[in-house]
């Protein structure tokens, strides 16, 4: 048995394939696990809880049936779904874990994230996340008509699209700094993440100490996932 690890699914109803892609997987892989954790942007927008799109429906009702199997199912809030709540929780099944979380792998205590808060380099993100994060925005964001807020979705994905075809790789990459930061912070030395699109197990150390960097691969092209158990993890393109 293993514990598996997906990020950046973007799933939405452009791209149909990578939605069967992940029924499949779930069917096939994840019911066989311990553990399905999906660590962010598992959608490409997210409006609201009480606006779920009708192309996300299948893979809610698919996850539904395993967490309802028994399968421990947990999704974390990405740059994308950030507002995904307790509704989606219910009816996907799903735990919603905190940004960051904290969990025993195998014996390996290992700090879990989405990723976009490593990218201190990129100024410009960050604070338009600090922004869209502020409980007055979010509170006047639900204040508008359902229209509105679906439009102001669409012209967020748009702009950080244009935005991200203008800015460097190492921009948008992690800041190694604030990596070692936050695992001196939480005093471990494995992080699992995805946001940066980057696949890799990066291996380094701090003070004499050794750290592992994970990251999780995107669901553009292909599926990928991290297989985790007490031998380790590796990476598989799906």
């Amino acid at each position: 048995m293993s514990t598996l690890f997906i990020s950046d699914l973007h799933l939405s109803g452009e791209r149909e394939n990578i939605t069967e892609l992940f029924i499949h997987f779930l069917d096939q892989r994840a019911s066989k696990a311990d553990a399905l954790y999906i660590l962010g942007d598992l959608f490409e927008v997210w409006p609201g809880d009480d606006m779920i799109q009708p192309d996300y429906e299948s893979s809610i009702i698919k996850m539904k049936q395993l967490a309802d199997n028994g399968l421990p199912l947990y999704v974390m809030q990405g740059n994308r779904d950030f507002l995904m709540a307790e509704k989606f929780a219910e009816e996907s099944g799903a735990t919603l874990i905190e940004d960051p979380t904290i969990i025993d792998l195998y014996g390996t205590s290992t700090l879990l994230m989405h990723g976009d808060t490593l990218c201190t380099d990129d100024i410009d993100y960050q604070k338009f996340r600090t922004m869209v994060r502020d409980p007055r925005w979010k509170k006047e964001f639900f204040a508008k008509p359902n229209e509105e807020r679906l439009a102001m979705t669409t012209k967020y994905r748009k702009i950080s699209k244009d935005e991200t075809a203008k800015k460097s790789m190492d921009i948008m990459d992690v800041n190694q700094q604030a990596v070692e930061s936050v695992m001196s912070e939480n005093e471990i030395n494995q992080l699992i993440h995805g946001h940066t699109h980057r696949p890799a197990i990066h291996d380094f150390s701090v003070n004499g100490q050794s750290k592992k960097r994970i990251v999780l691969g995107d669901w553009f092209e292909h599926g990928s996932v991290l297989i985790c158990n007490e031998n380790g993890c590796q990476l598989e393109i799906i």
